[in-house]
């Protein structure tokens, strides 16, 4: 085997190492590995370098984008054994596609502002992906992304075609709207329910748009301070002695409504200070 240790490596040894873990002498296990075989472990990999971000830690953000990298490598010398493309192919494509969508530092084309900026990357990509209309551009974003975070993309999408709310209270009267419709919904056939209940969901990431806030950012804190809640709940039922495993407990969920409730009140509480 053709390898040698160092003291420090470089991008293009990942390159190699990878190489030689798909050869006949190589791992049995990484040899045999094909793009559908590992594309969730790329997608876990992006998802434990965001959590990284999120906690602010640089050391551990390093260690994600390295497992991204490898992944980026790894995908990268696949194409390459078939003769397709290798890593310097990846990068070149990525570089050219910066230089293009980057007229106002690479070229002679001034901006004014972010949003002037913002308008010009949306009309080369178009023209970059031979876009003639706005649904194409709509049809090319990602089925794969978080569907909150798809459906965020395709509301700013349909800002360019014109479909632009007039203020926020037109949009909470739609998320009201399909509220509405869910409930009336409740007794019907579970394909309704579904349908209802993604039109409600599309709609409050219309509002998280006219908000300025992050819609998949929300949901995601929100998923914290649940688990935050659900915490304070088991402990103070442990210490009453109160079995919360029971799902028809009533002193369990009288218990969980007193926690919302002192939530609430400690909420107002901090809003009036």
């Amino acid at each position: 085997m053709d390898f040698h240790a160092k003291e420090k490596y470089d991008v293009y040894d990942l390159v190699d190492i990878v190489k030689i873990l798909r050869s006949p002498e190589g791992c049995p296990w990484d040899k045999v590995q094909t793009h559908e075989t590992i594309r969730k472990d790329f997608i876990e990999e992006v998802y434990e370098a965001v959590e990284a971000i999120n906690e602010n830690d640089a050391e551990h953000l390093r260690e994600e984008l390295g497992d991204v990298l490898l992944q980026v490598v790894f995908h990268s010398v696949i194409e390459s054994e078939k003769g397709s493309f290798d890593l310097n192919d990846v990068a070149d494509e990525v570089c050219k596609k910066m230089i293009v969508r980057h007229p106002h530092v690479f070229g002679d084309v001034t901006v004014k502002n972010i949003e002037q900026l913002m308008q010009n990357w949306d009309k080369i990509k178009m023209q970059t992906k031979s876009q003639t209309a706005i649904t194409e551009s709509m049809e090319s974003v990602s089925k794969t992304l978080p569907s909150l975070m798809r459906a965020e993309k395709l509301h700013k999408r349909a800002k360019r075609g014109g479909v632009v709310p007039k203020n926020a209270d037109e949009v909470f009267s739609d998320v009201e709207e399909k509220l509405a419709g869910l409930k009336a919904s409740a007794c019907g056939d579970s394909t309704l329910r579904q349908k209802k209940l993604g039109e409600f969901l599309f709609s409050a990431a219309a509002l998280s748009g006219m908000l300025d806030t992050d819609c998949e950012q929300s949901l995601y804190d929100a998923c914290d301070e649940f688990i935050k809640r659900f915490k304070a709940f088991e402990m103070t039922a442990a210490q009453k002695g109160i079995d919360i495993q029971g799902s028809d407990s009533e002193e369990a969920n009288r218990l969980w409504k007193e926690i919302l409730t002192n939530e609430k009140l400690e909420e107002n509480k901090n809003e009036q200070n």
